[in-house]
């Protein structure tokens, strides 16, 4: 079965950065299209950034321009490079993959089939 594990996650100062990993095992096709999702207390998971199965990348408004996602070649690891933190970027991030997703649904959480555990960022002044 599918399994994502992420990493990196940390505390950060204000204006640092961060690199956040995700790497999968038992994948059986290359059609994943693979996507960050963040969650803070009290919130709901909302949506951070996906690469498409052509590697088109997507970003949400609030992280645009400062965070980039990426993929190794062999699209078993997926990466999200941080920048410029804010104090409002601290979340519990997640990755999530799917084969099946349709493009107009790649925003939507409960779209995705599979989720790592989550890695905590915290952001301070």
């Amino acid at each position: 079965q599918v399994q994502l594990v992420e990493s990196g996650g940390g505390l950060v100062q204000a204006g640092g950065s961060l690199r956040l990993s995700c790497t999968a095992s038992g994948l059986t096709n290359s059609r994943y299209v693979m996507a960050w999702f963040r969650q803070a207390p009290g919130k709901e998971r909302e949506f951070v950034a996906a690469i498409w199965r052509n590697s088109n990348t997507f970003y949400s408004d609030s992280v645009k321009g400062r965070f980039t996602i990426s993929r190794n070649n062999a699209k078993t690891t997926l990466y999200l490079q941080m920048d410029s933190l804010k104090l409002e970027d601290t979340a519990v991030y997640y990755c999530a993959f799917d084969s099946g997703i349709i493009l107009s649904s790649i925003r939507v959480a409960h779209q995705y089939d599979y989720w790592g555990q989550g890695t905590q960022v915290t952001v301070s002044s």
